[in-house]
């Protein structure tokens, strides 16, 4: 029996050890854009940007992506409007719409948000925080919007809520505020918008899971490819990818809608050596064409 229960012990973990292995998901880069306040709720004016600064921190805190901040994209959309100046040769300089570095960008509207109350009396009020009786129940609703960086294609579209009440003594507010205060959190409409995130990062992180990981070669030299990904996207040593070189782009003539681009495979690479924003590795056997600059890293 002693014989036998070994057996299977060593079955069973022979047999998961791949398994735990193809579980391993590399970190995609996402862009969370502004959101759009089209809930006609004015008490916050910045509501559409605080709500992008919490989804950001959401989607950095779940631990599955490289997320790029405003900061960023303020960089990559000035560079953007200078390559479309003449004082730049339109070689050397990014195209609008594909500079972007990251797979997926995040836009959306919130299109719906609402406290209702019920009860009597106000309640002691202090500073514009107000402690009373009431029964308060908060609703929002937004449309989040996953977006290819490339094409600029909707590839999803999803409604997203996030309800909360309170009852007995509950803590409201009146004036102007912002949704990532402390205070605003306690209250129905900030666990409203806390539910609502946690249900959009969900709905992400489902929804991005079986698309393919993409990095870029950023540099070929003395026979080393550089990764424009390292310890922060999850690459280990010793992890083989696959490099592409993309074709031409085919778009549609009616609209002019760029439809996607033909890629050729190269070769495959095998990853030496991991720092915290790049990698390099080696070429694994020969590959079909020498790899260049640009060319396109897959899982």
């Amino acid at each position: 029996m002693k014989k036998k229960s070994a057996f299977l012990i060593i079955a069973v973990l022979v047999f998961m050890a791949p398994n735990c292995y193809a579980a391993k998901a590399l970190k995609k880069t996402v862009a969370v854009f502004e959101f759009k306040n089209d809930s006609g709720y004015s008490a916050i004016g910045n509501l559409g940007q605080d709500f992008s600064m919490q989804l950001s921190d959401a989607l950095i805190q779940s631990g599955q992506f490289i997320v790029l901040t405003r900061k960023d994209l303020d960089v990559v959309m000035a560079e953007q409007d200078l390559a479309g100046s003449d004082r730049f040769a339109k070689s050397n300089t990014a195209k609008k719409g594909k500079l972007v570095p990251a797979q997926i960008l995040i836009k959306g509207r919130i299109t719906e948000f609402t406290e209702k109350k019920s009860g009597g009396g106000q309640g002691l009020r202090i500073k514009g925080f107000r402690l009373g009786a009431n029964k308060s129940t908060a609703h929002l609703a937004v449309i989040l919007q996953l977006v290819d960086s490339s094409t600029g294609e909707i590839l999803d579209s999803r409604r997203v809520e996030g309800e909360a009440s309170a009852g007995g003594l509950s803590l409201g507010y009146s004036g102007s505020f912002g949704i990532n205060s402390s205070n605003f959190k306690k209250t129905p409409l900030g666990k409203a918008v806390q539910t609502a995130i946690d249900r959009g990062v969900d709905y992400i992180s489902k929804k991005l899971k079986d698309m393919p990981w993409k990095g870029k070669v950023v540099l070929v030299k003395e026979g080393v490819v550089y990764v424009n990904s390292g310890k922060n996207s999850g690459l280990s040593s010793g992890d083989s990818l696959s490099v592409y070189r993309e074709g031409e782009a085919l778009v549609d003539p009616d609209t002019g809608i760029e439809l996607g681009k033909e890629t050729a495979k190269l070769g495959d690479i095998k990853i030496n050596e991991v720092q915290e924003k790049f990698s390099k590795a080696s070429v694994i056997g020969s590959a079909n064409q020498e790899i260049q600059k640009g060319d396109l890293v897959l899982e």
